[in-house]
């Protein structure tokens, strides 16, 4: 394939990256075959599969003009099954082992003088089931694009192809129009700053804990019915409900708090079938951790994201990511470490969204299940949260960092409870 440029924001996140932050998402997926699982069957069909997918077989090459630009190239040394590992349970003694044995996968850096991505199975669960932990360099894609990669890893889906970039004629009224926008993001983006809530901060470190919840279709479309709000609307206020738990059973005080979420958005539009690069901007929306009724937290957050949206995701500053992929690749190199540690200025902590359709999955005709997906933390930040929806559940994934949080039950068991308490008031 031809040489294809990265953008601004992804040099971005590639600058981000570092060995106590390394800037990959992922995902568990766990499927439900009706045989027993063949592993080497699965890693087989799997490295098929993933060497039919354009942007997993493209790496990194660094540029000479303009300067501190990269372009995606393929590898001439390209083999799948070096990206494909095996890992069976050994810790069945735990009541919930996949956590714990993804928490050491996702910390475990990518090599970037390969392709930015890797697949392990996983098998040994007393059920007969099996999980697929994927994990991508944030560089490569988003969530959006994340998703085109996983479909063409399963049955039946279509291996996303993605289109060259078509360059777009810009006009002098046009250039006027992003100077002016991306002067207003930034002044946003100044007067938006203040201190870092201090529960969320994090020590530097690779290590990270994983947690898994789930939220019944039924009950969030429940609680909308009676208190209105769209179902992201209800995630967050129920979020927000589990998040005042857990900072009180950490003995700190919630009352009169808020704690800052960054949203990321995509603005892929009809170019969503486009498995590379980041197309994203974000709103920022107070959690309002502070209140005790669950019902004025969906309240609040009801109100705060109908303003963002009101707005649009090219005003503000959870637009920042506009603000990043308008910046040189240059200044990314120079300056995008020293920005990364002054993340929490901005956002306490991210809450993502990745979109999963309804349809039915399978792999090698075994089920998918369930899905939970990891966002990458911000370095300093000590707790992100991505959502997906599948099935008749949403599925929640928990990622913390393991110097500021010993534990993740209580913050995963605290999702169960303030659905609970949002139910109880429908």
């Amino acid at each position: 394939m031809t040489p294809a440029p990265l953008s601004s924001l992804d040099v971005a996140f590639l600058c981000l990256s570092r060995e106590t932050a390394p800037m990959q998402m992922g995902a568990a997926l766990v499927f439900a075959p009706e045989r027993p699982v063949d592993p080497d069957r699965l890693t087989a069909l799997l490295a098929r599969r993933a060497a039919n997918i354009p942007p997993l077989r493209r790496k990194i090459r660094a540029g000479l003009f303009p300067p501190g630009s990269a372009t995606w190239v393929d590898d001439p040394d390209f083999r799948a099954v070096k990206h494909l590992r095996h890992h069976r349970l050994t810790t069945l003694y735990d009541p919930d082992p996949l956590p714990e044995f993804a928490a050491r996968w996702i910390a475990e850096p990518l090599d970037p003088h390969r392709p930015l991505w890797e697949l392990t199975v996983v098998t040994g669960f007393p059920d007969g089931s099996f999980a697929v932990l994927l994990k991508l360099h944030h560089a490569l894609t988003d969530g959006a694009g994340a998703y085109a990669v996983t479909a063409g890893l399963l049955d039946g889906l279509p291996i996303p192809e993605p289109a060259p970039p078509i360059p777009q004629p810009r006009s002098p009224m046009s250039v006027v129009r992003d100077t002016v926008e991306t002067a207003g993001i930034a002044s946003s983006v100044v007067r938006a700053a203040r201190p870092p809530c201090l529960p969320l901060a994090a020590p530097a470190t690779a290590e990270r804990r994983l947690g898994f919840a789930r939220l019944a279709s039924a009950d969030l479309r429940r609680i909308r019915r009676t208190h209105g709000g769209t179902t992201n609307d209800v995630v967050l206020a129920v979020l927000s409900g589990a998040l005042r738990e857990w900072l009180v059973n950490r003995g700190i005080r919630a009352t009169g708090r808020s704690l800052r979420a960054l949203i990321p958005v995509s603005v892929r539009g009809r170019t969503a079938e486009r498995t590379g690069g980041n197309k994203l901007s974000g709103y920022l929306c107070d959690l309002p951790v502070g209140m005790d009724d669950p019902v004025r937290r969906l309240t609040e957050v009801r109100a705060a994201m109908t303003r963002n949206k009101a707005a649009g995701p090219s005003r503000g500053p959870g637009a920042f990511p506009l603000l990043a992929d308008r910046m040189p690749a240059a200044l990314h190199r120079l300056g995008t470490r020293t920005a990364g540690l002054a993340a929490p200025l901005l956002f306490d902590l991210v809450v993502t969204t990745v979109p999963v359709p309804r349809a039915r999955h399978a792999l090698d005709g075994a089920p998918l299940t369930q899905v939970y997906p990891f966002v990458p933390l911000a370095p300093r930040q000590a707790v992100g949260i991505a959502v997906a929806p599948c099935l008749d559940s949403v599925h929640i994934g928990l990622q913390a960092n393991a110097g500021a949080v010993a534990d993740l039950g209580s913050l995963r068991d605290a999702v169960a409870k303030s659905a609970a308490e949002l139910l109880d008031c429908s």
